[in-house]
């Protein structure tokens, strides 16, 4: 099989996990693999691919419910971004990017001037979470506070995740990716999104 054929396949195996598991890319590429019986060491398809296989199999089988579980996580991130404004939020993530289905969790990432004052904000609201090291938009470890926030459009609880960052950190983090797409985005973006209804 031609290499490029090869990580198309992965590709496809990966965004149906994504989408149906609510697994994270680099899960979803090694359980793909593996599932396809392929060796370990396999080259593995860069996420921009997953990502445009993850939106054709969101398109193909997803196509009437995906859009109003979208909104639905929207909706909710809206909600905690208003309540951590003072620490510059930005949706991250498939909510952000449009591929998000109700089994994805949310991700905004803080921009604080002191990295404990998240957690003393979170704290003072009475709200429980759970301190985690997730991996940030440069490959780094990163702390998040994560939590179950209930969903009234989905009627479940869904993950949220606040992921700690330095407030310097905000300057190199709008920079568009190679398609030119802003890869996370503020609060007002979030409104205008939600606004406008576009996915």
């Amino acid at each position: 099989m031609r290499m490029d054929s090869l990580q198309e396949e992965i590709a496809a195996t990966a965004a149906r996990l994504v989408v149906e598991e609510g697994l994270e890319y680099g899960g979803a590429k090694r359980r793909a693999v593996k599932q396809l019986g392929l060796p370990a060491r396999t080259a593995l398809p860069d996420n921009d691919l997953v990502e445009a296989s993850v939106r054709e199999y969101i398109e193909l089988f997803c196509a009437d419910t995906q859009p109003a579980e979208l909104k639905a996580l929207r909706e909710l991130a809206l909600v905690w971004m208003q309540r951590m404004q003072d620490f510059r939020p930005h949706l991250t993530g498939a909510v952000w990017r449009g591929t998000a289905t109700r089994l994805s969790d949310v991700y905004i990432q803080l921009f604080c001037d002191d990295p404990k004052s998240a957690e003393i904000a979170l704290i003072d609201h009475h709200v429980d979470y759970e301190p985690q090291t997730v991996t940030g938009f440069r490959g780094e470890p990163v702390e998040a506070l994560s939590l179950g926030a209930p969903c009234r459009g989905l009627g479940e609880v869904v993950g949220v995740h606040l992921m700690i960052y330095d407030h310097d950190d905000l300057r190199g983090a709008l920079v568009p990716d190679a398609q030119g797409r802003v890869p996370r985005g503020s609060l007002v973006a979030l409104q205008n999104l939600l606004q406008e209804g576009s996915t």
